[in-house]
């Protein structure tokens, strides 16, 4: 059966597959668009402090009955690993003096939350009325939402830093519930 008809189909299917093949080695160029940044920071966040959940508990609105009223302080902290020994130093905000470290790097750390209407120190929480989270740092000084919080210095021996978020009343209606927050955080080493 080499008919000239079978010869002319099997030859223009043979130019048909080279021609999509010449198709897919010629098709569309791109470019990839790569950048990053290499740095040395004296620590590394640990995994398990990176996201945090922190159960405030059941708190009773007999704890909050005027604005300025407190519930229990809860801590959290961040964990750090692979510290290095690096200098640091730390101006007073209140005496001005300097404290320098030959041995301890200084961090500081910025949270980022939507404030509550009423209150802007506190972070606004969704769900209810009538309160706010109020952040305070090892030291207890108010953590200033979007604000770089004050130097502290990263004690060696345990890696570790310490803030505490607590539930506080504004002077919107108080409403119950269950109610939640989520607030972001960017570390500095000075």
């Amino acid at each position: 059966m080499n008919s000239p008809t079978v010869k002319a189909v099997g030859g223009l299917l043979l130019a048909f597959a080279g021609q999509a093949l010449a198709e897919d080695v010629e098709g569309m160029n791109g470019m990839l668009n790569i950048s990053g940044s290499m740095h040395e920071p004296p620590c590394s966040l640990e995994m398990t402090s990176l996201h945090q959940t922190i159960d405030l508990g059941a708190v009773s609105t007999s704890q909050l009955q005027r604005p300025g009223d407190k519930a229990k302080a809860i801590a959290f902290e961040l964990r750090f690993a692979d510290c290095q020994r690096t200098a640091g130093s730390i101006r007073s905000e209140r005496t001005g003096n300097l404290t320098r470290s030959a041995f301890q790097p200084v961090l500081s750390v910025a949270f980022m939350a939507p404030a509550d209407a009423d209150d802007p120190r506190l972070v606004k929480v969704q769900g209810i009325t009538g309160m706010g989270l109020h952040l305070t740092d090892a030291l207890g000084r108010d953590v200033n939402l979007g604000a770089r919080g004050e130097p502290l210095f990263l004690p060696l021996a345990s890696n570790t830093q310490v803030w505490t978020v607590q539930p506080t009343r504004t002077s919107a209606p108080l409403s119950s519930g269950a109610y939640r927050a989520v607030v972001d955080f960017r570390l500095n080493y000075d």
